[in-house]
């Protein structure tokens, strides 16, 4: 089992992660660190704890909004099967971003 230590908010944290995905999880966290700054910038500091609940909902707004336009586009059926087939995998790719982001969350609230 990997390990890794991420800083978000100024603040370090010890994150375990399977083996291999070390890298994956740092630029995961380096999004949502960029996303806290962004927000702590126009918000100032609120607490961890509200800091990170907010940028979670942003990005989980995004992701929703990534996935209803994918699900836009599988609907019309606006491409050919291989287009569909592309947009069945970034849907699918999408959930999983979705379940990784909240067990990053989980892991980070549990530190």
């Amino acid at each position: 089992m990997g390990q890794v230590s991420i800083t978000i908010n100024g603040r370090n944290y010890q994150v375990a992660c399977d083996d291999g995905q070390e890298s994956h999880l740092i630029k995961l966290a380096n999004f949502l660190n960029d996303r806290v700054e962004e927000l702590s910038g126009t918000m100032g500091q609120i607490g961890d704890n509200r800091i990170l609940l907010m940028a979670s909902l942003l990005i989980v707004d995004e992701l929703f909004d990534a996935k209803k336009k994918t699900d836009q586009h599988v609907s019309a059926g606006r491409n050919a099967n291989s287009d569909s087939f592309e947009m069945t995998k970034a849907t699918q790719a999408l959930s999983n971003l979705s379940k990784r982001l909240d067990a990053l969350a989980t892991k980070i609230e549990a530190a």
